[in-house]
C-alpha cells in the first residue's frame, strides 16, 4: 500500500484545520464586536466543520493502521512517526514528513486562535459580571427599616455622687 494515500489524508486534515483558522479568526472579530447572533451562526458552522475533521482523522487512523498491517507491524505502534521510522523511499518519506509538519503547524495556530478567543469571551463575561453587580443594589447599601445603630451612653457600674 503506496503511502501516497496517508499523505493524502494528511493534506486533507490540514485543509479542515485551515477551515478551522479561518472560522476562528471570524469569531475573534465577531466577539469583539459582541454579536451574539453571528457567533450562534460561526458556531454552528464551526460544528460542522469539526464533524469533518473527526471524520478525516478516523479515515486517516484507519489507513495508518491498514498500512502497518500490509508490512507486517504492530497496529499498536501505528503513528505517523513510527511510519518515517519505517519508510525506505527518501521522497516518500520527505513528503510525509511535510505533510505531518503542515498539520502540526495549522494545528497550533488554531490552538493560539482558540486561546485568544477564549481569553476574549473570558473578558467579555467578567465585564458583563462586573456591570450587573455595580447595577444592582447590595444589600449592605440598603437604608430601609430602622438604623440598627443607636448610640448608646456609657454609664460606668458605680454611681460617682454617692
Amino acid at each position: 500500500m503506496p503511502v501516497q494515500s496517508i499523505i493524502e489524508k494528511l493534506e486533507n486534515l490540514t485543509k479542515i484545520h485551515h477551515q478551522l483558522i479561518v472560522l476562528s479568526q471570524e469569531k475573534t472579530a465577531v466577539v469583539k464586536k459582541g454579536n451574539v447572533e453571528q457567533l450562534q451562526t460561526i458556531l454552528v458552522r464551526e460544528r460542522k466543520i469539526v464533524q469533518q475533521l473527526e471524520q478525516a482523522e478516523q479515515s486517516r487512523q484507519k489507513e495508518v493502521i491498514s498500512w502497518f498491517a500490509n508490512h507486517g507491524k504492530s497496529s499498536e505502534d501505528a503513528t505517523i512517526t513510527n511510519l518515517l521510522n519505517q519508510l525506505k523511499d527518501d521522497f516518500e518519506k520527505k513528503k510525509l514528513e511535510d505533510s505531518a509538519v503542515q498539520l502540526t503547524e495549522s494545528i497550533v495556530k488554531l490552538k493560539q486562535q482558540e486561546q485568544l478567543n477564549m481569553a476574549l469571551i473570558q473578558q467579555s463575561m467578567q465585564f458583563v459580571q462586573l456591570s450587573i453587580e455595580l447595577m444592582s443594589p447590595s444589600l449592605k447599601n440598603m437604608n430601609y427599616g430602622k438604623d440598627n445603630h443607636q448610640p448608646t451612653m456609657n454609664r460606668s457600674v458605680f454611681d460617682s455622687k454617692a
